[in-house]
């Protein structure tokens, strides 16, 4: 949906070429590092789009750290957002690669207050886009950041590669350039883009010193990583993780050249990519073989999306990558030794994440065996009057495991380091989505009420209690993005967290917010227990 949201954007925009350049002529302009660059006002909000924070990763710079962009001359029109970085097409089939994408895709989006002046030290919120790290887009409409702006937020986001373009490993590719970090592009390309805002934000009126990261999904697995990157050290000063999980697992670090070396991740980068390299019939793993990779078609590349690269066909998912160098550990590794970053944190996860693809059971007694010796206590939370759906348990299961929990032990991590975190659960679910939705929230459907960019299926009217919720969220992330704290006037009290109490936020599934002591307590206690004593793996 959100490909598809961004195509129909970027054809709209096409056809609106000539009126979007004309506003453009008349636009702020702003000088950065690079050449200065006019963007557009409407109303009270000034944007500039399509501004390249590093050169294009094409050519001999495909799975190399991103370079410094070029500096042009004149000004450069800033009304048009750049492609997005090469990714499947959607639906899947359809196209070799999505029609809005491209391998030259190093490009950011900015929104800040009209008239607003260099210095004013506003704060900055950077956005990280999720897509488990194959798909996405800052031109999504989801992620304009005009409300934030009203906010009087400058928002920021920005395109970092996907697929194997993002995550990819190769003995050849180990043996060159010694020096570089290996593996991550994505997590480079994100370094990079928080590098730009540190050397340019200030002319656009945004405070250096006052930056928060966020990001959904695997833009909140990214928020862990840039955590606990040493190179990340100093780039910003906030973090909000929203289903982004924080234990080790899902897209959380795979071992560069061990194969059988991780329980997650048995298959390492490297034979994947030496498995991918013989599917496009190339032998052997030296730079002639490296430089036929890099004269392949973007299109090949990305090769529909899929991700089967490990032996006999076995799927395997693009992430993050143990390379020692950027990538020296897992989050879940740096939070039980302390050596995270101490900012302060806002977390949280949707009350009914996903239904399966984790953990997986055909019925309810294989579920709980899957607890092992905890079977009876995963019953007594899972199903305790012995009517539960499995649909409904899996969902809660699956939801627990990967999300809710680590979030949990993340913002003990912070706390114990004397860092304030904010934990929130987020239960509400729309009129118009309730009957999709049975069991809460969905992975992903409280983007919309962060951004407050609201729409409604067929056109319809955006319910009020969606605005209202809409309002509520983006309220509360503007505010932490201010202050470090979410709390502001109007807003029911979010209460930091404290492991003697608790305590989080829950937006319920009538929109209210309350300040509560956590009603899955009983539950993420088991999972906790069958995590550490490796019983559900």
């Amino acid at each position: 949906m959100r490909l598809l949201a961004a195509a129909a954007l970027l054809a709209c925009s096409l056809h609106a070429q000539p009126t979007a350049r004309q506003a453009a002529a008349a636009g702020p302009t702003v000088r950065t590092a690079a050449g200065p660059v006019r963007g557009v006002t409407a109303g009270a909000v000034a944007s500039f789009k399509g501004i390249p924070f590093a050169a294009p990763p094409v050519g001999e710079l495909r799975w190399r750290p991103p370079q410094p962009a070029k500096p042009w001359v004149g000004v450069r029109d800033a009304s048009q957002f750049g492609a997005d970085c090469a990714q499947a097409g959607f639906p899947p089939g359809a196209n070799p690669i999505a029609k809005t994408s491209s391998e030259d895709c190093l490009y950011l989006n900015l929104w800040a207050p009209a008239g607003t002046k260099p210095g004013a030290k506003l704060p900055v919120m950077v956005w990280i886009y999720g897509g488990a790290f194959v798909f996405g887009s800052g031109a999504s409409p989801g992620y304009a950041g005009e409300h934030f702006a009203q906010q009087g937020v400058i928002l920021v986001n920005f395109n970092y590669r996907v697929g194997r373009l993002g995550f990819f490993a190769f003995p050849a590719l180990s043996q060159e350039h010694p020096e570089e970090p290996k593996g991550n592009y994505a997590y480079m390309d994100q370094l990079a883009a928080l590098r730009w805002v540190q050397q340019n934000i200030a002319a656009f009126g945004g405070d250096p010193g006052n930056v928060t990261i966020f990001g959904e999904s695997a833009g909140g697995v990214s928020v862990h990583s840039l955590l606990t990157i040493p190179a990340a050290k100093g780039l910003f000063h906030k973090a909000i993780s929203e289903s982004g999980g924080g234990r080790d697992g899902v897209l959380t670090g795979r071992p560069l050249q061990k194969d059988n070396a991780d329980p997650y991740y048995p298959v390492s980068a490297e034979t994947i990519g030496m498995n991918f390299t013989r599917k496009h019939h190339i032998e052997g793993t030296d730079a002639a073989a490296l430089a036929r990779l890099r004269a392949l078609p973007v299109a090949d590349i990305v090769d529909g999306g899929q991700e089967s690269d490990g032996p006999g066909g076995a799927v395997t998912l693009s992430g993050p990558i143990l390379d020692g160098k950027l990538v020296v550990e897992t989050a879940q590794s740096a939070y039980q030794a302390g050596r995270q970053a101490k900012v302060p944190l806002l977390i949280g996860s949707n009350s009914a994440e996903v239904p399966t693809g984790f953990v997986n059971a055909t019925s309810k007694e294989q579920l709980l065996a899957l607890f092992g010796s905890l079977k009876s206590e995963a019953a007594a939370v899972y199903d305790p009057d012995g009517n539960a759906e499995l649909a409904r348990m899996l969902t809660l299961v699956n939801t627990d495991k990967v999300w809710a929990e680590p979030a949990r032990m993340t913002a003990r991590a912070f706390v114990a380091k004397g860092a304030p975190a904010y934990l929130y659960l987020f239960s509400y679910v729309s009129p118009a989505m309730q009957q999709r939705m049975r069991y809460g929230a969905a992975h992903a459907s409280e983007i919309a009420y962060v951004f407050d960019n609201l729409g409604s299926p067929n056109g319809a009217t955006v319910a009020p209690k969606d605005q209202e919720v809409g309002k509520l969220l983006n309220s509360y992330w503007a505010n932490f993005a201010k202050t470090g704290n979410p709390n502001g006037k109007g807003l029911p009290n979010w209460p930091a967290y404290d492991a003697s109490k608790n305590g989080l936020l829950e937006i319920r599934t009538d929109g209210t917010a309350v300040g509560e002591a956590d009603p899955r307590k009983a539950r993420l206690d088991v999972i906790e227990k069958a995590v550490t004593t490796g019983n559900l793996h």
